[in-house]
């Protein structure tokens, strides 16, 4: 019971993101919202669900070594392919969030807002950094104002300057985006040299790198929980074939003695998605981004998930932040009203709302409803059956 009470005290210390603000960011022109530890974003297609999620990977991307703020926007096709189609009179995009614990939510704050120059560079407008309500960062200082060109760079990137605030630099370097893309796992010559790509392309030679006492102890507790999905399947291991090249091998018990091996190449779908993402709660503690993580699997699976997420954080107290359409993974009593975000597409951008902030939502669960009854229905298209007319068009 202490073991318990020690675990939950760590877990709860462990830094997330607690609040968020975006201004004329992709499909948003403004919001503010809360996250928890556990966070599901609901909504139509095209409302946005991923471009709220690359906010963090943004912010990962512009802190990471090798990336930084010029690349971060390049990638995602300059600040006029960011800033929100519905923005007018402010046209800066603008991010801010709180950084704190289950303890104190707002041990940290970072802001960034910026814009372009007259040669489409990206520019920084404003830089900021509080730690427990003191201002730590404020840009542009005095020496940017000497030397306009540094506000090319953030201090997020430049180890000589972020000393004061590197916990919130190695905050934003541990987030994790993951969307297994099995065809990509299973063809990994296309992505030789590629480091870290979150589609999987090579998610084999992830596994590769880490070591080995660390992997053989993942993958036996990954292939634990797969025999529930898949009963046949007895080992799980990493293999190098003659040219070195690594693959992930399972056993499967039949009517051989000995079962029958098969690789990546053979596995299906569903079981290279449910893999990597039981891989991915195991690697590193921070904030853990998830796109449709039910895709491929059984609805009896999809239900649990959410449980999973929650005894996985009541051990790490990792943050994870997933987008889905899933009614199964929503039917989850033990989800929170707090901690379902409602994304609403409007002809000013889309609205970011927690599910708990409609006291329709609140008085409909209190009667016994559960939260995928209430908010799926939300996000379902006007017209949905006449896509069913296409075929005589």
């Amino acid at each position: 019971m202490a073991e318990d009470r020690t675990r939950d005290s760590k877990a709860a210390r462990v830094l997330r993101i607690s609040h968020i603000e975006l201004e004329n960011w992709r499909n948003f022109t403004h919001v503010s919202v809360d996250l928890q530890r556990r966070a599901f974003l609901v909504g139509p297609n095209a409302s946005g669900k991923s471009n709220f999620l690359d906010t963090f990977r943004f912010l990962h991307d512009v802190a990471s070594v090798g990336g930084g703020f010029q690349a971060a926007v390049r990638a995602r096709g300059g600040v006029s392919s960011l800033r929100a189609l519905a923005a007018r009179r402010y046209p800066d995009v603008r991010l801010y969030v709180r950084i704190g614990d289950d303890v104190a939510q707002t041990s940290w704050q970072y802001g960034l807002r910026f814009n372009q120059d007259n040669l489409r560079r990206p520019v920084i407008r404003e830089e900021t950094v509080l730690h427990n309500g003191a201002s730590i960062l404020k840009r542009p200082d005095e020496e940017d104002r000497k030397d306009p060109e540094r506000l090319t760079q953030t201090y997020l990137e430049q180890v000589n300057v972020n000393r004061k605030f590197r916990d919130v630099v190695n905050f934003f370097e541990g987030v994790r985006y993951l969307h297994i893309v099995p065809q990509l796992v299973r063809d990994q010559d296309r992505y030789v040299g590629r480091s870290d790509d979150p589609f999987g392309g090579n998610f084999l030679e992830q596994l590769a790198r880490t070591p080995e006492k660390t992997r053989t102890a993942r993958l036996r507790r990954v292939a634990d929980a797969l025999k529930i999905a898949l009963p046949q399947l007895s080992d799980l291991e990493l293999w190098r074939d003659v040219r070195g090249t690594p693959h992930l091998r399972g056993r499967y018990e039949h009517w051989r003695p000995k079962g029958a091996w098969q690789t990546e190449g053979q596995f299906s779908d569903g079981t290279l998605r449910l893999l990597g993402l039981l891989w991915a709660t195991l690697e590193g503690t921070g904030p853990l981004l998830l796109e449709e993580p039910e895709l491929s699997l059984h609805p009896e699976i999809v239900r649990y998930v959410p449980q999973l997420f929650a005894r996985l954080q009541r051990r790490t107290g990792r943050q994870i932040v997933v987008s889905t359409h899933s009614s199964d993974l929503l039917h989850d009593r033990g989800i929170g009203m707090d901690e379902v975000l409602l994304l609403e597409p409007g002809a000013e951008g889309t609205t970011v709302r927690l599910a708990g902030g409609s006291d329709e939502i609140r008085r409909l669960l209190e009667a016994g409803l559960n939260l995928a009854e209430l908010v799926m229905p939300r996000t379902r298209p006007s017209r949905p059956e006449q896509i069913a007319l296409f075929g005589e068009w």
